[in-house]
């Protein structure tokens, strides 16, 4: 194949619009990159990249007098933002790296297709394709695309010593687009370079750390960099790859098994001094720090037993989402070590009456005491946690009129 067969998004009247108005004066452009990867590979396609041997004040002048938006994001480094019909493509001009400084570069614009394919990082990385859907592959990297193998652009070392998060990104795209094992060259690689995972930032980590845990091959990948002695740098502690790999095994039996947030906390979090570093370590919002605090606590409540009234408890006490995730972690962690006495009937049903269970709502409330006589003070919270007590004793049974009775 050397013509993308299905590929909507490339003959879209906004992207043609661009490639339209850059395409001028010999100037070319191709789509590069993911979005080129994904339609061969039959995958979504969410960002569109442009590569163009225009320059980038040409790429401004060219689009705004067609009517679009250019936004200079990174005009410095040859890269213009356009805005078609409501859509942003990203424009970049064909470069080659002089010098390298970590993530940043000393760049050279140019018109050589293979050049500027050569700076990139995986073959599966620098695949073009024209406005008519006409393959470009200066590198083999439609042939690596197909067979599933991510291979580093050239020597892998000096690959990875130009952005340290490279190494991350090798085993993330393999968990999202590999077949078979790592490639071995670029696996040895990043074992030498791991001390470089220490100089990166929490947000670079966590941004692909999320996207890795989430990923098809993830448990497979994940065990490796435990093997390399990449994963205790990464995550800053120790893991549990056993029971991240049983969590991503109940894909089928639930969405929230690749959820980042509990996919971390399964593989790192022990207690919940683990859950803060790992919070930390990965950037999480504070909405996933509430997650993963709320999904631990879940546990107590439901290692016990899976019996309806645990699950109540945990409805009542942390919400359906925390008790979902609560059941999944204990769920993993059973299944990663008890072997064939494993019984997954339980855990199936018990997820089913946590998703349909209504959660039951305490019914009485300050007011209701306040009407009952009693009066505003110390006492009335007492008074109303212990009505509360009678009422979780009751299996959350006791009514309003029941359990004001009781005053």
């Amino acid at each position: 194949m050397n013509r993308l067969q299905d590929a909507p998004w490339l003959f879209a009247p906004g992207i043609q619009r661009v490639f339209e108005a850059v395409e001028q004066d010999g100037d070319r452009a191709r789509a590069v990159g993911g979005a080129v990867r994904n339609a061969i590979l039959g995958q979504p396609v969410s960002d569109i990249d442009i590569a163009t041997t225009a320059v980038p004040k040409a790429v401004v002048d060219r689009v705004q007098a067609a009517g679009l938006k250019a936004v200079a994001t990174g005009i410095d480094h040859g890269t213009v933002t356009v805005i078609s019909e409501g859509v942003p493509y990203e424009l970049t001009t064909l470069r080659q790296d002089i010098e390298t400084f970590g993530r940043q570069a000393r760049v050279h614009f140019g018109t050589d297709w293979r050049l500027d394919a050569q700076r990139r990082d995986f073959t599966l990385n620098a695949l073009y394709a024209d406005r008519n859907g006409r393959l470009f592959d200066p590198l083999g990297g439609l042939a690596d695309c197909r067979a599933g193998i991510v291979r580093f652009i050239g020597d892998p070392d000096q690959r990875i010593r130009e952005d340290y998060l490279r190494i991350l990104r090798f085993f993330r795209m393999h968990a999202a687009y590999g077949t078979g094992p790592l490639d071995p060259e670029g696996l040895d690689a990043c074992a030498r370079q791991r001390d470089g995972l220490r100089h990166l930032s929490a947000e670079r980590i966590g941004a692909e750390m999320k996207k890795l845990v989430s990923a098809r091959e993830a448990p497979y990948c994940i065990q490796e960099m435990e093997d390399r002695g990449l994963l205790e740098i990464t995550t800053g502690g120790i893991s549990r790859t056993a029971d991240f790999a049983a969590l991503r095994s109940l894909d089928e039996y639930a969405e929230e098994a690749s959820h980042p947030p509990l996919c971390f906390t399964v593989l790192a979090g022990f207690v919940s001094e683990d859950l803060h570093r790992v919070a930390d370590r990965f950037r999480l919002s504070n909405l996933d720090r509430k997650r993963v605090a709320s999904a631990l606590k879940a546990t107590s409540f439901l290692e016990p037993s899976l019996q309806p009234r645990h699950l109540r408890e945990a409805l009542v006490d942390v919400g359906r989402q925390a008790a979902i995730d609560g059941l999944l972690m204990i769920w993993a962690r059973t299944r990663a070590n008890a072997g064939a006495k494993f019984d997954e009937h339980s855990f199936a049903a018990a997820l089913d009456s946590l998703r349909s269970l209504d959660v039951p709502v305490f019914p009485v409330a300050g007011n209701d005491l306040l009407g009952a006589g009693l009066t505003p003070g110390p006492d009335l919270g007492r008074t109303l946690e212990h009505l509360r007590s009678r009422w979780r004793a009751s299996d959350f049974r006791l009514s309003k009129t029941e359990l004001l009775e009781l005053l």
